[in-house]
């Protein structure tokens, strides 16, 4: 229903902000209220929740975090509340990669998700972020050749994307192809 707000932030607790928008207040629950100032002049990516009892509205920095915020509450047994604490703990990136390589006992770091939790993320989400570009990795000047080298070999973009966001890709092309590939074999 709504997009995006694009307003000022009038007020900040530990779950929300109020954006002022048109004379008008959003209440936006935030997975960071504390990244904003008063009077800030911001705009948060949003979704309403409607449930017979309730009409929330969620709002985040980018649409990428927007993005995994959505693929959670699809998850069985993931609501916003828990989504919303996976997203506030840490960056997309680092959960997106943790979800495609499987590692459950990082995902039961965040409140609210135990061992059956994490497991039912990976298994409902596993090989469908790194196909979403909303999650894709930047490929730059240094890790280009790596990406041609790649390729060169036989692997697929979505391959050779996961690796390059697992790697350091400012060493020397040599070490951050070997790199790459060790990531790939394991």
């Amino acid at each position: 229903m709504y997009g995006y707000i694009k307003g000022v932030v009038k007020k900040i607790t530990p779950e929300h902000l109020i954006i002022e928008n048109n004379d008008i207040g959003y209440l936006i629950k935030s997975p960071t209220p504390y990244d904003y100032k008063i009077d800030d002049l911001v705009t948060l990516y949003t979704y309403l929740h409607v449930r017979e009892d309730i009409f929330m509205l969620y709002g985040f920095k980018d649409e990428t975090t927007l993005n995994l915020f959505l693929k959670l509450i699809d998850v069985k047994g993931i609501g916003p509340k828990s989504a919303l604490s996976i997203v506030a703990y840490d960056d997309t990136n680092r959960i997106v990669s943790a979800i495609e390589t499987g590692d459950a006992k990082y995902l039961t770091r965040f409140p609210g998700i135990g061992n059956k939790s994490s497991q039912q993320i990976i298994l409902d989400l596993k090989g469908k972020l790194a196909k979403d570009d909303s999650f894709d990795v930047n490929i730059n000047d240094s890790s280009k050749d790596v990406y041609e080298a790649l390729r060169a070999l036989g692997y697929n973009q979505t391959e050779i994307k996961r690796a390059i966001k697992n790697i350091d890709t400012n060493k020397d092309t040599n070490e951050a192809l070997k790199d790459a590939l060790a990531y790939m074999l394991k």
